[in-house]
């Protein structure tokens, strides 16, 4: 796993002297002086990043929506209840708020900055565009029509809700245009970039892969534009996992693993691993259990899904994730690779079925190599014509896309909100229904979450528009890259 070095230093500025002040900053700007725009995006880079990562049953419970992980203590939410802990607008709140607001003062801060050469600042201001990018990509997944153009404008408190699928169309122009500034041979962001440490070019990379995961998404309802988008971006892409964009925490609190926190600092043994995931690689023999998974009297048992479980009956997590230090996932070359698969095998980037294969062995392999295991390992895995992880490059085009949807969940693992996405746009695999409380159904698996009670109560007129535009705001209403109703 790559391991990307920043200094205590930095993190230290970002997290600690002024986290109390960028809490208020929507009502109180900042000046340059006070509050640089390099450290507003470095704050909302870690603020996305540990959000991603982050196991909190408050606003992130994407790993037991995705069916990696079951309750021992809190199964209400892996029975899709979302209100009592107000989930939709803690996350509505986190990403708006501690992510958005952050960049797009950021990106006033430096635009106003006239001591910043040009070329830079133009680098800056890109990078910034594309994480903007990712975050109402995120928002727009999970609830559908949502603020957009409104959304930060800090004297309307009442923003319209724009159409999903407009936003998408935009976010993929706003993406070409921030690569088309990228200047390689300029600096970015130095120090102050928590993910690539002010690497351009891997920014170039981040942001065609980012283009890639847009396109792939609308790939059923808008093809062409899915095609486009797929093949501009695949050349300048993610090519290894050297490229993977990480967050990366400290052996040592406050700016540790949001993972360690819950799973060890904390004390409590809340989850165990599903048997949605258990079953499925113990299905396929992966050599991934090892890594994940602890055993339990010599097997891997995951805990029954949507229920509470007894932790010592169940296998633990593996030791990976519960270290302090251990990095968390932005955007991986797996998911890239998947995405090339998927690509090909819809006759996109020249592709053929074998040429998809190709594209699959080298995501599973890449998500095997991250997690430490052997190319041999991977390469028996994948060696076993007519094996249940081996493509099946004479199956059906079903067959073929059900491959890739379950290795790329597989290759998925914790990150559950690009999972769960996943999951609803390729409808495989097959996911559990809970069995409590009695009367759950396929059909009542999320296809998107409700919107923030906050925004039914304090933005009424645009809230009800929206709820109509998209077909209900319910659990089970599907958005419009969502074309197939679950069913197993």
């Amino acid at each position: 796993m790559r391991k990307l070095i920043i200094p205590l230093v930095l993190f230290a500025l970002v997290l600690g002297s002024c986290e109390d002040e960028l809490t208020s900053l929507n009502n109180n700007p900042k000046d340059p002086s006070d509050v640089p725009g390099e450290t507003l995006f470095s704050n909302a880079q870690v603020s996305l990043g540990t959000y991603l990562n982050s196991p909190d049953i408050n606003s992130n419970i994407f790993k037991l929506i995705s069916q990696y992980w079951a309750s021992t203590t809190y199964a209400t939410e892996s029975q899709y209840e979302l209100t009592t802990r107000a989930i939709p607008s803690n996350l509505w709140e986190e990403l708006y708020t501690n992510v958005l607001k952050d960049l797009d003062e950021a990106e006033r801060l430096i635009e106003e900055n006239q001591f910043i050469d040009d070329d830079v600042k133009a680098n800056q201001l890109a990078t910034i565009e594309v994480l903007k990018v990712m975050t109402y990509y995120e928002l727009a997944t999970v609830f559908g029509d949502i603020p957009y153009s409104e959304a930060l404008d800090p004297e309307n408190t009442q923003p319209a809700y724009e159409d999903d699928q407009a936003i998408f169309q935009d976010l993929l122009t706003r993406l070409n245009t921030a690569i088309g500034n990228f200047n390689t041979a300029a600096g970015g962001f130095g120090s102050s970039d928590v993910f690539y440490d002010g690497d351009v070019a891997q920014w170039v990379k981040f942001a065609n892969s980012l283009k890639m995961r847009l396109g792939i998404t609308i790939a059923d309802v808008n093809a062409s534009a899915a095609q486009t988008a797929i093949e501009e971006a695949s050349p300048n892409a993610f090519q290894s996992n050297a490229d993977n964009a990480i967050i990366p925490f400290q052996s040592a609190p406050p700016h540790t693993n949001p993972l360690w926190e819950a799973l060890v600092q904390s004390g409590r043994n809340d989850y165990v691993p599903a048997n949605t995931v258990v079953d499925t690689m113990n299905a396929l023999d992966d050599p991934r259990r090892s890594i994940h998974f602890t055993q339990i009297e010599g097997e891997y048992v995951g805990g029954i899904y949507g229920t509470t479980n007894e932790y010592e009956d169940f296998s633990h997590f593996g030791s990976v994730i519960k270290q302090p230090a251990f990095e968390g996932m932005i955007l991986e070359y797996a998911e890239v690779e998947f995405i090339r698969a998927e690509a090909n095998l819809r006759g996109w980037l020249t592709g053929t079925p074998a040429q998809a294969q190709t594209h699959y062995e080298n995501a599973v392999r890449a998500d095997m190599d991250y997690w430490g295991v052997s190319s041999s390992e991977a390469d028996d895995y994948l060696a076993q014509v007519g094996g249940p992880a081996a493509f099946p490059i004479t199956g059906t085009m079903e067959e073929q896309m059900n491959a890739i949807a379950t290795q790329k969940w597989l290759g998925l693992y914790l990150q559950g909100l690009q999972a769960w996405t996943e999951w609803r746009r390729l409808d495989y695999p097959i996911f559990n229904v809970p069995p409590e409380p009695q009367g759950l159904t396929y059909g009542d698996i999320p296809s998107r979450f409700t919107y923030p009670v906050d925004e039914q109560n304090l933005n009424q007129s645009n809230y009800e528009a929206a709820a109509q535009a998209i077909g209900g705001d319910e659990l089970t209403t599907q958005l419009f890259w969502d074309v197939n109703p679950p069913s197993n």
